[in-house]
């Protein structure tokens, strides 16, 4: 049977009235499971409508009412985590287990939004000259928007929703129309809470909604995760209309293998990284750099017979170690970029191209692959692949191997593996990427630091959760006062000064 799915606007369940629908498909078998509408302009701005209004009484809130919703929430998400790790995986294609994380993942940063009310103190400072005090306060924008990928379902969603409403901002959400059940889920978890209706709204859709978010003068901020070439329009687009933005685009992260580096942890490491959730996120390892000759037919060697063990299965399957991936454009997209790493000149050590589960024919399962001997030059270097493709680029020393993370157009994520306490210091302090891991091959920061990349993988200079969330969701107001106690100076034509 076919789900009809809606969208989330003013506390109520709607298919809009644009008319166009989208299918959502079953990654495991490849056939469709649900149709979601595709909101136009006007479902688009009735959104921002009642986002609108119900942002006036929520920003007037105080902090710690507001905080009560969120612990509230978190308690319900709880109590269904479960049907909720299951309805993410039927829809994306992780593994249970994985969804379980991605739900984890995100309300982490719920969690830390719930401190808002020491997150929003502003300063003061006492006798700033004769008689004058200073104070800041920090107030919400008013409605603001987040565009969210398939990959992760939950945890960005709440990465944006959680600290934006916990400010006192509505909060628009435009999620992935591939799998949007669980943030519609989670939107009426939120109204159950307590959230008043129309503080949260979901729409649905591709460009049409997109454009009006960024073209519509009351929505002053939003922010995007995905592909770079995206981020980068959205980031300029919502420049050229006076808005602020935070955007994340896409990755090649690295992970060195020092000849020190603890080799069974390493390919553990690059075994999880590079191919859990089959290879569909923004901070899996996608490139292994081991240094020294030596140290990369040892790694390769071992990362073939690890492969050849690996499970991939239904992504209900609790001992499968990855399942499908999102759709058939994902799973081509993989096929072609090994073609093209092959036709490059790159030595295949693992083919997964005639991968196929049986029973599953029709799925959208790829095997794990494996090069070696790939160059800087080549596409399956330079590009995001996002799919279990794991590529070896040699080292001959630490000089060589610090700049090929430092050199690439990305700057997501990285990786060291080394016991050596020197060289880690070295690494972290020179290599030009914003998030680094030592002897970590996924190093996404904890809820209460931040999160974001540099160079073509972030754009805008706040980044996602952590002490930055609150600075992007809020506007700082600086209050300087004086009550003269009847001290009479007269006029002064001159910039006051605080001698």
């Amino acid at each position: 049977m076919v789900r009809e799915l809606t969208h989330f606007i003013g506390g109520k369940h709607t298919t809009g009235t644009s008319g166009l629908f989208g299918d959502v498909y079953d990654p495991n078998t490849g056939a469709v499971q649900a149709r979601v509408p595709l909101a136009g302009r006007a479902d688009t701005e009735a959104a921002i409508a009642n986002a609108v209004e119900a942002q006036e009484d929520w920003g007037q809130w105080n902090p710690q009412r507001r905080a009560r919703v969120l612990l509230r929430f978190l308690q319900l998400v709880e109590d269904e985590r479960e049907s909720l790790a299951r309805l993410l995986s039927a829809e994306h294609g992780k593994t249970v287990a994985d969804a379980h994380g991605d739900l984890q993942r995100g309300l982490e940063v719920v969690e830390f939004a719930a401190g808002i009310p020491h997150l929003l103190k502003g300063e003061f400072t006492d006798n700033a000259g004769t008689g004058i005090d200073v104070h800041s306060l920090r107030s919400p924008l008013g409605v603001v928007a987040g565009i969210t990928p398939f990959n992760f379902p939950a945890m960005i969603p709440l990465w944006q929703a959680a600290p934006a409403l916990a400010c006192g901002n509505a909060f628009i959400l435009k999620p992935s129309e591939r799998d949007p059940s669980v943030p519609l889920r989670l939107a009426e978890l939120f109204l159950e809470a307590g959230l008043p209706p129309g503080v949260l709204n979901i729409v649905n859709g591709g460009k049409e909604a997109v454009d009006t978010l960024l073209e519509d003068p009351r929505v002053p901020a939003l922010g995007f995760v995905g592909s770079t070439p995206i981020a980068a329009h959205i980031y300029a687009t919502a420049a050229s209309h006076g808005k602020r933005a935070q955007c994340f685009g896409g990755a090649k992260n690295h992970m060195i293998v020092m000849p020190d580096a603890d080799l069974d942890q390493a390919v553990d490491a690059l075994i999880g990284a590079g191919y859990g959730s089959a290879g569909e996120r923004c901070m899996a390892i996608s490139v292994a750099v081991p240094v020294g000759e030596d140290t990369a037919d040892r790694l390769v060697a071992a990362l073939k017979d690890r492969i050849a063990a690996l499970r991939i299965g239904r992504s209900d399957d609790l001992d499968a170690d990855f399942g499908p991936l999102v759709s058939r454009d994902a799973l081509d997209r993989v096929h072609r970029y090994v073609d093209i790493g092959v036709n490059e000149g790159a030595e295949l050590v693992v083919d997964g191209r005639g991968f196929a589960l049986e029973g599953h024919e029709n799925g959208f399962f790829a095997g794990a692959s494996l090069f070696d001997r790939v160059t800087p030059q080549m596409r399956v270097y330079r590009e995001e692949i996002f799919g279990p493709v794991l590529s070896v680029v040699r080292a001959a020393d630490f000089e060589q191997a610090l700049r090929l993370p430092s050199e690439h157009p990305f700057g997501n994520g990285v990786a060291i593996f080394t016991r050596d306490g020197d060289t880690a210091r070295e690494f972290t302090r020179r290599v030009n990427t914003g998030m680094v891991g030592v002897n970590v091959p996924i190093p996404v920061p904890v809820a209460y630091h931040t999160f974001g990349g540099w160079k073509k993988s972030g754009f805008g200079d706040l980044n996602q959760h952590g002490p930055d969330s609150i600075r992007f969701y809020t506007r700082i107001k600086t209050v300087t006062s004086r009550w003269p106690s009847g001290v009479k100076e007269g006029a002064s034509f001159t910039i006051p000064t605080m001698r």
